[in-house]
């Protein structure tokens, strides 16, 4: 395993004043809305235990009211947890005084939010430098940042634009570059596009995968659109009444659902999405060459289009070496056999 740059550690956060009545409720194997019903306290996130490795995009989707924002929060410690422990790069956060926190959250760790959180009054390139002007980084160094990451995001000419002038998916764009000019390891990214047009938020999800390619930032990522969390997630963690159902690779999710909730996440999902071409390729003595070549992290998805022009793909390593090969007919026999097993748990 890589090295872990997050780790949520049995964190609970029950709002109220008296968390401990709701905590033995919850220890009685009470639901979420018979603990409010009897004690008025609200189980934000229940016992939630996540490793995130670094360089990872690691999805955690469930639906409103499931704890997966007020999860993330507890990572740069906007919300204090009832219980558990946080650790960045093995620090504990929950530990830091004000100013270790002040600190860690200007140099480690930066955030995107749903609302994009534009300053009204400020142009797009003072936007961008906010979050450095207020580390203290000078005005030419912090210009300078901030028009490299303008044009990063494909909003070159727009920098003395003023957020009003801008479209909602071209205001995400300025909200993802003054994160990414933090220059930090962590972006902790809480619904970034759901507040957008379809056709613009699926193309902010291919602008931000072809970012992670080359930043291989650890990215933790809000969302309650499975057909999201399975284009852009390493990993995704699947939450429900603030308790964790089910972790683990896309395809593992979705081809080996824990119980009958996620089994409608995944009834309608594209497996294609899912499924990558390492976990079906071939990688027999007489191994097809072929002229065409994909990663072994692609998707079934990437490849289908593949076969109109090749018989024929070829499946590399992070060396180019290859490594298997894919025909259409294994893709194809694969998606139809790959249905769910379904295990009903109890949650």
């Amino acid at each position: 395993m890589n090295r872990v740059a997050i780790e949520i550690d049995h964190v609970i956060k029950i709002f109220g004043d008296d968390p401990a009545s709701a905590q033995s409720l919850l220890d009685a194997g009470k639901s979420k809305a018979q603990v409010l019903a009897e004690t008025g306290q609200v189980v934000g996130v229940n016992d939630v235990s996540l490793k995130v490795e670094a360089g990872q995009t690691y999805v955690v989707m469930g639906l409103s009211g499931s704890g997966k924002s007020t999860l993330i929060r507890h990572v740069n410690r906007l919300i204090e947890p009832t219980s558990g422990e946080i650790r960045v790069d093995g620090a504990d956060v929950l530990g830091m005084d004000l100013d270790e926190l002040r600190e860690f959250r200007r140099t480690k760790i930066a955030m995107v939010f749903q609302k994009f959180g534009l300053l009204p009054h400020r142009s797009v390139i003072d936007n961008v430098a906010y979050g450095l002007e207020v580390r203290g980084v000078g005005r030419e160094e912090r210009l300078e940042a901030a028009s490299r990451w303008i044009e990063t995001v494909g909003l070159d000419g727009y920098e003395q634009a003023q957020p009003h002038q801008l479209s909602g998916g071209q205001q995400q764009r300025v909200g993802l570059a003054r994160a990414l000019a933090m220059d930090t390891d962590i972006l902790l990214m809480d619904e970034p596009f759901s507040a957008l047009d379809p056709l613009i938020r699926s193309g902010m999800q291919d602008e931000l995968m072809a970012l992670q390619k080359k930043l291989k930032k650890t990215i933790l990522f809000i969302t309650h659109d499975f057909d999201e969390a399975l284009k852009i997630g390493d990993r995704i963690a699947v939450l429900w009444d603030g308790a964790l159902l089910q972790e683990g690779r896309p395809e593992e999710i979705v081809l080996n659902p824990a119980n009958e909730h996620i089994e409608a996440f995944v009834a309608d999902v594209n497996k294609a999405r899912a499924i990558h071409v390492e976990s079906i390729m071939r990688r027999d003595a007489n191994m097809q060459k072929a002229n065409i070549a994909v990663p072994a992290t692609a998707r079934c998805e990437d490849v289908l289009p593949l076969f109109a022009e090749h018989e024929c793909v070829a499946v590399t390593d992070a060396q180019d070496n290859q490594i298997g090969y894919v025909t259409a007919k294994q893709v194809i026999a694969a998606l139809a056999r790959h249905q769910p097993q379904i295990e009903t748990v109890r949650v």
